[in-house]
């Protein structure tokens, strides 16, 4: 599996925990990997995690949050790819609960 992703040395001594790293880092690039086939290969890891990074949301007096992305082809994508949406102008306490849950595979 060849990835754009950067590494940097990490300095890990039990072993156990050198399994743990190893298992997080290939798991993260399997679920990178899996999203961009389900998106039918139309943006790169690198691509998705970067627009992952920038959909930030703003938490309005204890109610709820409001997006500060602006919406684009690629965060249509990944909403329609994990079947809920975050791009509405209000999203209540309850809505994001739900959301999470979703994203978590509860629900």
């Amino acid at each position: 599996m060849k990835t754009d992703f950067s590494a940097r040395p990490v300095y890990l001594q039990d072993e156990n925990r050198i399994k743990a790293h190893f298992l997080i880092c290939f798991l993260a690039l399997l679920f990178y990997r899996l999203l961009e086939r389900k998106m039918d290969n139309k943006y790169t890891c690198e691509t998705i995690l970067e627009t992952l990074k920038a959909m930030n949301f703003a938490e309005i007096q204890e109610q709820g949050f409001m997006p500060l992305y602006k919406r684009q082809k690629i965060t249509d994508d990944l909403h329609n790819a994990c079947n809920f949406r975050t791009d509405y102008q209000f999203i209540t306490k309850s809505q994001m609960k739900t959301i999470q849950k979703k994203s978590k595979g509860r629900e």
